[in-house]
């Protein structure tokens, strides 16, 4: 069987033929592009050369590419456009993946080779960017348990893959709470205050539903951010947020609770493996905070000089509502949909009537426009590339002076 993941056939700018790609190939791919990537990882620490930053450093980075690009069309696939059978694929996947990712940091004779370049190059000597990538590459050997012995590395190991396993499932569960809630109504009035674009999307939504004679709203954004912004109906109002805000949190089968746990424990357990004090000061080290001191700093700034304010929006947002409907006690389900009716109130400001002014056409161009003038990028859209779903829009990315860049997919709208 011909497999377009691997035996791939000439296509604009080497894009995924997306056409083409069946559920079926992704396991044998990823299967045998690791086996690749395993033999090019085995030549670098096989070279009998001395390590230096071609033969090791750039020879590692360049490692597994393929890998990389099958890895990424499935994943995108599987957050984008997914379904039961790719989900399914994902739970065999990722533990493949983790593990070899593990093989890679894990590898002595490899570090050893890393560590050796890192303490016997200039730094000076190299250019920026291979400064960077040779400082990198170390300390993510180092943040991944290349100092740990043998027995704290097989640790890890379990760990890591535990921790792929939880991360899918729980999204996996999200997703499903997400596409079972329906709200169906089949009284016209219960549409009340709703913009005319809603009503619209939900009787769309309804007939691909098979409802007839009825509006669907769903715990998507675009459905579910339009009906607790203007939906005047209350009840509806908390129907639909309390279920949003539920999602895989029931007791039932798809509950994350004590997976959230598990993550937290494993994640706990893997920072003090690392000899870091938490799992926040271990993902820290990486971001601009630096140190969880420096995220509770900010946050106390912060509200230092913006609580009083938000407190004084909420209580004029509470009287509004207690004024309009005669509402004592505000909840989360009110919030948004008085705060609307208050910014109208005082300031004539309708996101409504704005809307026509901010089509996603209009939108997206001005992005672009906004890139031109700030790096010099220009998007043209392509009709030649194969995509995944007809809504899908892919535009080749090229520089101020011509050259192509990269190949930009967009894809706006949930399914």
């Amino acid at each position: 069987m011909t497999n377009p993941l691997i035996d791939t056939t000439p296509t604009p700018f080497n894009t995924p033929a997306f056409s083409r790609i069946k559920n079926e190939h992704f396991k044998p791919a990823i299967r045998r592009l690791i086996a690749e990537a395993k033999k090019e990882i085995a030549d670098i620490v096989q070279n009998s050369n001395q390590a230096d930053f071609e033969n090791t450093i750039e020879a590692l980075e360049k490692s597994g590419k393929a890998l990389d690009r099958v890895s990424s069309i499935f994943f995108n696939l599987n957050s984008a456009e997914t379904n039961d059978e790719l989900q399914a694929i994902a739970k065999e996947i990722s533990p493949l993946l983790t593990a070899f990712s593990n093989d890679i940091l894990l590898d002595k004779k490899l570090f050893e080779k890393v560590a050796f370049v890192f303490e016997n190059t200039s730094h000076d000597s190299l250019t920026p960017e291979q400064r960077t990538l040779l400082e990198k590459t170390h300390k993510s050997f180092v943040r991944n348990g290349a100092l740990l012995n043998s027995k704290q590395q097989q640790t890890l190991r379990k760990i890591d893959i535990e921790l792929a396993r939880l991360s899918l499932e729980f999204g996996e569960h999200v997703l499903a709470e997400t596409n079972e809630f329906e709200l169906i109504i089949e009284q016209e009035e219960d549409l009340n205050g709703l913009p005319a674009f809603a009503r619209e999307q939900a009787a769309e939504t309804a007939r691909n539903k098979g409802y007839k004679d009825a509006w669907v709203f769903t715990l998507d954004y675009p459905s579910y951010v339009p009906f607790v912004t203007y939906a005047s109906n209350r009840n509806l109002r908390k129907q639909i947020s309390t279920a949003f805000a539920s999602r895989a949190f029931k007791g039932d089968a798809l509950d994350n609770q004590e997976i959230v746990k598990k993550i937290v424990q494993l994640r706990n357990q893997r920072a003090r493996l690392l000899e870091y004090r938490t799992h926040a000061d271990f993902v820290l080290e990486e971001r601009m905070a630096k140190s969880p001191e420096k995220v509770m700093a900010f946050l106390s700034e912060i509200e230092k000089y913006g609580k009083e304010a938000a407190l004084r929006d909420v209580r004029a947002v509470a009287e509004f509502a207690q004024k309009l409907d005669g509402i004592d006690r505000l909840e989360k389900w009110d919030f948004v949909y008085y705060s609307e009716k208050l910014k109208m109130e005082k300031y004539a400001i309708d996101d409504e009537i704005l809307k026509p002014y901010f089509p996603l056409e209009k939108v997206v161009q001005g992005a672009f426009e906004t890139a031109g003038k700030l790096f010099g990028l220009v998007f043209l859209e392509r009709k030649d590339i194969d995509t995944y779903h007809e809504e899908v829009v892919t535009y080749e990315v090229k520089g101020d002076s011509g050259e192509h860049i990269a190949i930009f997919y967009t894809d706006f709208f949930p399914r």
